[in-house]
């Protein structure tokens, strides 16, 4: 395993969700950061969804202790470059294309890079990769699908993202090839909006509770 794979896997393993988090407003960041800290939940993903989100890295990275930011979202080597210099410590993308493993290849952060089919997940294994996301999960097949794939593919794990929710959360966490999960539901926007700060340390906790025991690190 390389140094980048050892740092990303440590980061993956240490709690079974990863935050999504949309940024919208940069005053946002800081406070709901430190939220998600103080409920267990250390690393997270900024998506570069928004104007803000660049920012948002920066200030995260900055000003909380205790944090792993990431970049989630990146298209382009450029966005990389920006995320990078913005101090994201890992990035996420929904899917590879050859720019962005270029950008991987000569960059020291580490790529948790997106997949959703046998083809693109063997041809992340060939460059490399044995740790993919799997994006847009549910849409894409779901835990039956990764289930499907725990014999073929038994040396790549997953962090499915996009449709899960504390409903089917334990249905991915169950399966032996999957390191964590993705999920936006950790930062409510009603919980956001009104700055229920207490609000969303709670549910971090909880989740990271109630799913605990279901989560086998690797």
């Amino acid at each position: 395993m390389t140094d980048r794979a050892g740092r990303l896997s440590a980061i993956l393993d240490a709690q079974p969700v990863m935050p999504v988090l949309v940024i919208e407003d940069i005053r946002s960041a800081v406070p709901l950061a430190r939220a998600l800290v103080a409920g267990g939940l250390s690393g997270i993903e900024i998506t570069l969804r928004t104007s803000a989100a660049l920012d948002a890295i920066r200030a995260v990275k900055d000003e909380v202790d205790g944090v792993k930011v990431g970049a989630g979202t990146v298209l382009t080597g450029g966005q990389w470059d920006k995320a990078v210099a913005a101090g994201a410590e890992f990035i996420v993308t929904p899917g590879a294309t050859s720019n962005l493993l270029s950008a991987a290849r000569n960059s020291q952060v580490p790529l948790l890079p997106g997949a959703s089919t046998v083809s693109e997940i063997m041809f992340l294994r060939d460059e490399g990769y044995n740790v993919v996301k799997f994006f847009p999960a549910e849409q894409s097949g779901g835990a039956a699908y990764l289930k499907a794939l725990a014999s073929p593919l038994a040396d790549i794990h997953f962090c499915p993202t996009g449709g899960i929710s504390l409903r089917n959360a334990a249905d991915y966490l169950s399966l032996p090839n999957v390191i964590c999960i993705g999920g936006s539901w950790l930062a409510p926007a009603d919980l956001v909006a009104v700055r229920d700060w207490a609000g969303v340390t709670n549910l971090a906790r909880e989740t990271r509770h109630s799913l605990g025991q279901r989560h086998h690190p690797h």
